[in-house]
This record gives structure tokens, sequence and C-alpha cells, in this order.
């Protein structure tokens, strides 16, 4: 389940860990960093739109994002790039980068079945 937008502005990676941990959407709590190959799962090039900042990014139109290049998990890898649909950059130190928070689809129990009389 992703966010329906990023943070909205550039966010170191430290900043965007925090941010997505303590995310708080549609009554869950369990968020996180997307990894790397999540945020490529989601790369459509058929689906464009132009982001905030006017780039062309492929996605779905259901995730907003301010600008191309949402942060990944690991702090080795740099943001990828909804533009180009690889790793933009060369640094996560870097303050260029934006926090879309994720969480784990997780299985629970299902609630019995209501008999209707």
């Amino acid at each position: 389940m992703w966010a329906a937008k990023d943070n909205g502005s550039n966010i170191n990676w430290q900043d965007a860990k925090s941010y997505c941990e303590n995310y708080r959407g549609g009554g869950y709590t369990d968020w996180r960093m997307p990894t790397r190959d999540e945020l490529a799962g989601l790369y459509d090039e058929a689906k464009t739109y132009r982001s905030d900042c006017r780039y062309a990014v492929h996605l779905t139109e259901l995730i907003r994002i301010t600008c191309s290049a949402p942060r990944a998990s690991k702090t080795r890898n740099p943001p990828f790039s909804f533009g180009s649909g690889r790793i933009w950059g060369n640094q996560s130190g870097s303050s260029y980068g934006y926090a879309l928070p994720v969480r784990s689809y997780k299985l629970g129990i299902a609630e019995p079945k209501k008999v209707l009389r």
C-alpha cells in the first residue's frame, strides 16, 4: 500500500526515513521507506503526468509526487527517478529526494462470515 503523495519537499535520507516511519495514513501506523525495487515496480512507461516541479514522470496519477525522485530505504542508494526509470544522482547524503511512504501487505485472520437470517 502506497501513500497517495510524497512529503512535498527535498529531504535528506535520515529525515525521509523518519518521515516515512512517522507517517499516518489510512488508519495505519506501520509505514516505512520503500526499497529501490519497490519504487522501480511503480515505474510505468505507458503512464505519464507532470509532477509539481514540471518533470514528466511515468507513474500512475493515483500517486502524486512533487518532483521525480523519491528516496529508497538503503542509505547508499540514490533516489529513484520516475522520469527516466533509473536511479538519480550519486549520493544518498544530498538533500535532493523525496519521501514516499509504503507499507507491506500483511495477511490477517479473516473475520468469520456472518450468517444472514
